[in-house]
């Protein structure tokens, strides 16, 4: 076991297409913004029209030969592809290059891996990392060791590059038994908080599409905002007062991506169900971005994997403080769409209004006069629902209001 000094990459990113030229590009541009986040220097950028992937080696020779040539002229000193390699494209490019061979997944996990805060986040990153490693222990020991830090080296347990398959096995079964006591936890305070009958809105969307903002403007949280992929890694939860005096939960959750790693799907898949198991579904979308449409779908592919159907869906066509051109804005998964900035405050008033009006819809409209010696019960209400109208007459209470399902039975 060794200590690995950081280092700053100088690299070149890869990319192969095999479809879209417009999807290719955005995808590659994508990865130097995931690049730099993660404290490289980008050199340049190769993308090779191809039909399909090489098996053996991701790119052709000819093209081999050319980022060997761009390595030296560059100053480079390693490669990111655009794709997770397999063992066997990992191994070869390396022999071929001599240099730091990595790929999409291999840099999205170490993004994680310096953005985890809780011990559930950190858990989760070890967990995605060594199952990713586990499978490429042999071609990652040299191409990693070949540098001595940098992409890959970041996070728990990163630095001790001569694990053996026997460790990481036992590592990884230690790390799931951890995951399911944070799981456990988390689901008491997920039950503790459906015992208190408030409603719960997860905000989904692409990684810096603005959920953060939305949440900090709305609600004070403090959550940290930046300009950069994944700024926020663990699910923040936070009360949102609504119009009306209702309240409503509000949880932040891990942006998704293209291509994101099924080895962090699976890993962060408690995190992710705050999404699963939220009454509203609130899609924070970039609409200044020219891959909004893309960015859309791949959120929703993602929901479905995580078995999110069947819940009312609110999409905030957010950063209109950037929209340069006006656009007829709309997605047909959402049950309301909205043009907001989160920053600039604008439309914010609206989405109250909007998920007040959705928890109406899922509570049942009461009129009843209540005995004085039961008016305990509109204290009830007044926590719970929202109390329209009450009138004081001689024999009792006269109320018209709106309670939630849950508590219907008690009043």
């Amino acid at each position: 076991m060794y200590e690995v000094e950081e280092c700053r990459e100088r690299v070149i990113l890869v990319g192969v297409c095999v479809d879209s030229e417009e999807s290719t590009y955005a995808s590659v541009k994508e990865l130097e913004d995931l690049a730099r986040t993660a404290g490289a220097e980008v050199a340049s950028s190769v993308i090779q029209n191809r039909e399909s992937v090489h098996p053996g080696t991701y790119i052709g020779k000819g093209k081999i030969e050319e980022i060997r040539q761009m390595l030296y002229l560059l100053d480079a000193n390693g490669i990111i592809c655009d794709d997770e390699l397999t063992p066997a494209q990992m191994n070869h490019l390396e022999r071929e290059l001599e240099c730091k061979v990595m790929d999409r997944t291999l840099l999205i996990l170490d993004i994680f891996a310096g953005r985890a805060r809780t011990s559930e986040g950190k858990i989760q990153v070890e967990l995605a990392q060594l199952k990713y490693r586990q499978a490429r222990l042999i071609g990652l020991r040299s191409s990693l060791s070949r540098l001595g830090g940098g992409i890959g080296t970041r996070g728990p347990g990163e630095k001790k590059l001569e694990m053996d398959r026997r460790l990481i096995s036992e590592r990884i079964g230690a790390l799931k038994k951890e995951l399911e006591e944070v799981k456990r936890h988390r689901d008491l305070i997920r039950e503790g908080r459906q015992g208190g009958n408030l409603k719960t809105a997860a905000i989904v969307g692409y990684t810096n599409a603005g959920k953060s903002t939305l949440l900090n403007v709305l609600t004070g949280a403090g959550v940290l905002e930046e300009d950069a992929l994944f700024a926020t890694l663990d699910p923040t939860t936070r009360v949102l007062d609504l119009p009306g005096g209702s309240q409503i939960l509000l949880t932040d959750t891990v942006g998704f991506i293209r291509k994101l790693p099924h080895h962090l799907i699976e890993a962060f898949k408690s995190t992710l169900e705050e999404a699963v198991f939220a009454d509203i579904i609130v899609h924070v979308v970039d609409a200044s971005s020219s891959q909004m449409e893309q960015q859309m779908q791949v959120v929703y592919e993602t929901l479905h994997q995580l078995g999110v159907e069947k819940k009312p869906v609110v999409t905030l066509f957010n950063k209109q403080d950037k929209v340069v051109e006006k656009m007829n804005l709309r997605d047909h998964n959402a049950d309301y769409c909205l043009k907001i900035s989160a920053k600039a405050g604008i439309g914010l008033q609206q989405f109250r209004e909007v998920l007040e009006k959705i928890l109406l819809e899922q509570q049942i409209y009461l009129e009843r006069l209540y005995p004085y010696n039961e008016a305990g019960k509109l204290a009830l209400i007044r926590q719970w629902g929202q109390l329209l109208e009450e009138e004081f007459l001689p024999e009792g209470i006269q109320i018209r209001a709106y309670v939630p399902k849950e508590i219907y039975g008690k009043i």
